[in-house]
């Protein structure tokens, strides 16, 4: 049966006007979907200029001589592993996570490593932080959490191992907007479905009264 997915309002209004990314712009910043960093090597301390490339050793050689320290911050409030993750450098994030580092500190748009695992789909950078405690739960500057990510990915695999962590698959973002309500507006259709099937609440409305609805499989 074909499926279909949909808003509906009380006043029997028509799905979103527009598309709706990670956060609208009311005043304040805006989340901003970019896979990976742009980086600039002035911006960068030592650690994140090794972190960056995926260099254990000169990762390692600079904790040893306390060039930087394990949870230092570049000009954009990017930490060795939020850069790691970004790249997919699963050794030394490997590493930063056997230093104890801290793993839930936030960027210049408060995403953390694990947000930014996800947003650049490095599924083993997503599991080694969720295996050492990260927080799934944790927002942005606009209320998104991991699996809201995840969702505008469209990374099912992402998506399910969040969930197996406790990722809160009602939490809801500065535009109310849940992870499946997010799915709907952004035409999602494979998150959707997996979503429903994690019983998801199909009836869950936005701030404009206009809710999930007419789900058929």
């Amino acid at each position: 049966m074909k499926k279909i997915f949909g808003y509906r309002s009380e006043k029997g209004e028509s799905p979103l006007d527009s598309s709706i990314s990670l956060g609208r712009d009311r005043g304040h910043r805006r989340t901003s979907f970019q896979p990976g960093y742009h980086t600039r090597d002035r911006d960068l301390t030592k650690i994140h200029k090794a972190a960056s490339v995926g260099n254990v050793a000169k990762v390692q050689l600079v904790l040893l001589l306390r060039k930087n320290g394990l949870n230092d911050k570049d000009k954009k409030n990017r930490t060795a592993l939020h850069l790691a993750c970004a790249n997919g450098h699963s050794e030394v994030v490997a590493l930063l996570l056997e230093r104890k580092c801290q793993l839930n500190l936030g960027d210049s748009e408060n995403k953390t490593a694990l947000m930014k695992a996800i947003e650049c789909q490095e599924e083993e950078c997503e599991a080694l932080l969720l295996e050492h405690g990260a927080d799934p739960n944790v927002t942005d500057v606009n209320g998104n959490t991991a699996l809201h990510y995840a969702v505008f990915c469209q990374n099912v695999s992402l998506a399910a191992k969040l969930l197996s962590y406790n990722a809160n698959i009602e939490a809801r973002n500065e535009d109310d907007l849940t992870p499946l309500l997010l799915g709907i507006s952004e035409r999602k259709q494979q998150m959707v479905e997996f979503l429903v099937k994690k019983e998801a609440d199909i009836h869950a409305v936005d701030k404009m009264k206009r809710y999930s609805c007419s789900f058929s499989f």
